[in-house]
């Protein structure tokens, strides 16, 4: 896995020549790290090095380009020694791709690691390379199963619906404080760590955020795939958290993945548009998105439009249904009453209809509900300016649902003020039957815009399902075998290591969640995999029992 992701010959580039020992390998390790956490789901250099020590045959430690001989376990100095070149060949890979080097065995002064933690966000050539080469191996690192299950058509079925969402990812140092004898405050040895706060009751968790992508699916959609994570991005909490969501899905395009919605909870609603909605929408995907209570209702208006829970409507839509939403809590928007859904459904022909999708630029093009050959309304206004008389009288067949809901007379009459204003004082979706809406024209309010009208069956049947397989996969990455929140199973200093270390527990997770799914969803005569598939040699193999946590032991 670590081979085909990609990573090395990137890290081996930045490396170079460099004099003196070679020590151990880098990539000897990642590998024994990967191997650490598919056997005790520990990201931890000490359990990593015990089994390259203790568990590796002397054949598969000379194909890591270890020793063959392991340390003898009575020779303290010898497995000193042994750990040490472990540790220090980590600490080259940290040291090469960190833009902020530094010792982080003492706390600094604060206003000395606010000037390093400014690497991490500063213009300067050299640190946006070392910053974006971290990220490609992230990202190289994380994709690596999920290539593996499209190639094998296990995501045949994946629809292209994503759920966007962060988690904390908690640190063992611990956060800046004063020191008692001089009032002094010191920072963290996590320069860069902040307090993660959650949408939950729960208390805030000193540490990084993860921003993960999902693969999801609609209530809509048939089939079955594993939802896998499909990107990560470590981050200092409540920081870029739109433009990590783009970064996270911009590799998908090279997976030759299709497009469709992505759903996000409010912290990505509260973002510049510019920052997120219009960058995903030039992705190619399609919004579900959520909103505080101070957001809903009527939140501006374009072109004489008026923008309502991020859908554009009819100027004339009735008050009653326009603030439907205005002042509900989250509770009544979670399990709305009756007279709510009333309303919700009411709005629907009120909504201007898409006339025409988005091109190269953007541009986005919508018709007034009273136009067309089958309208959802009637307007006066509308048959006043285009001179559109009574229809002629058509027999309906009173059994048909369909025709009596076709019928003119069944659909909301569109009431005009008295007397009404003239042509020229009109809103332009009035005096003409479509608009095009340009990424600019809603201003900052274009990051309310979503796709499916708000509360609707067809945005709870998206919104909902794909919000809960995203708090899932979260879920499981925080469960018993493997826990992202237990700060305890990485235990490395350094938002490097930190990176490093979330991104290797991920790519296990995603192939034990591909492992998990073949079993339960593959043929029984269908192979395990393609025959292309290096299989490790019998005579390689470590026999002993498996340990306490009921895994097999691991595999050189």
């Amino acid at each position: 896995m670590l081979d085909d992701s990609g990573i090395m010959p990137l890290i081996d580039a930045e490396l170079g020549l460099r004099p003196g020992p070679a020590g151990v390998p880098i990539r000897a390790v990642l590998v024994c790290l990967m191997v650490s956490i598919h056997n005790s789901g520990k990201a931890t250099l000490a359990e990593a090095w015990r089994l390259a020590a203790h568990c590796l045959s002397a054949s598969a430690r000379e194909q890591l380009g270890l020793d063959p001989d392991r340390p003898h376990p009575d020779d303290p100095h010898a497995c000193l020694a042994d750990n040490r070149r472990f540790y220090r060949a980590f600490d080259r890979l940290t040291g090469l791709l960190d833009p902020a080097r530094h010792d982080r065995r003492s706390r600094l002064p604060q206003h000395e690691a606010d000037l390093l933690a400014t690497a991490w966000e500063d213009d300067d050539p050299d640190h946006t390379r070392k910053r974006d080469l971290l990220q490609d191996i992230v990202t190289a690192l994380v994709l690596t199963p999920v290539r593996w299950g499209k190639g094998r058509g296990y995501l045949a079925e994946f629809g292209g619906d994503v759920g966007i969402d962060t988690t904390a990812a908690p640190v063992f140092a611990r956060p800046p404080r004063a020191r008692r004898s001089t009032g002094e405050l010191f920072a963290s040895t996590e320069i860069t760590a902040g307090w993660h706060h959650s949408a939950g009751n729960g208390p805030p968790e000193y540490g990084y955020s993860a921003t993960l992508t999902v693969a999801a699916r609609t209530r809509s959609v048939l089939g079955s795939f594993p939802q896998l994570a499909l990107g990560l991005v470590l981050d200092t909490p409540h920081k870029r958290i739109g433009a990590n969501a783009i970064t996270t899905l911009k590799p998908l395009a090279a997976l030759g993945f299709p497009t469709a919605f992505a759903v996000v909870d409010r912290a990505y609603t509260d973002q510049a548009a510019d920052h997120f909605a219009r960058p995903a929408r030039a992705l190619g995907f399609k919004l579900a998105l959520d909103y505080k209570v101070d957001q809903r209702g009527v939140q501006g208006s374009a072109h004489g439009a008026l923008l309502i829970d991020g859908s554009l409507a009819c100027p004339l839509m009735p008050d009653r249904l326009a603030r439907a939403t205005n002042g509900l809590d989250d509770a009544a928007i979670r399990a709305p009453s009756d007279e709510l859904t009333a309303l919700i459904a009411a709005r629907e022909p009120y909504l201007l209809r898409l006339k025409q999708s988005a091109n190269a630029n953007g541009n986005i093009r919508f018709q007034c509900p009273a136009a067309g050959t089958s309208p959802s309304v009637t307007c006066p206004r509308f048959d006043r300016l285009y001179q559109r008389g009574p229809s002629r009288p058509i027999a309906v067949d009173l059994t048909d649902a369909r025709q009596r809901a076709a019928h003119i007379a069944a659909k909301p009459r569109v009431l005009t003020p008295a007397p009404d204003h003239k042509a020229r004082d009109l809103p332009k979706i009035c005096y003409q039957q479509t608009i095009t809406l340009h990424p600019g024209d809603l201003g900052h309010l274009d990051k309310f815009r979503q796709d499916l009208p708000y509360l609707s069956p067809s945005w709870r049947g998206t919104y909902s399902t794909v919000r809960a397989m995203t708090e899932g996969l979260n879920g499981r990455l925080k469960g018993h075998d493997l826990d992202l929140g237990d700060p305890k199973n990485r235990l490395a200093h350094g938002r490097v290591a930190q990176t490093i270390l979330v991104a290797l527990l991920v790519t296990v997770a995603n192939d034990h969640f591909l492992d998990v799914w073949r079993h339960t969803h593959q043929p029984p005569d269908e192979p395990d995999a393609p025959a292309d598939i290096f299989e490790i040699p019998a005579e390689h193999l470590d026999r002993t029992p498996p340990t306490g946590r009921s895994r097999p032991p691991p595999i050189p």
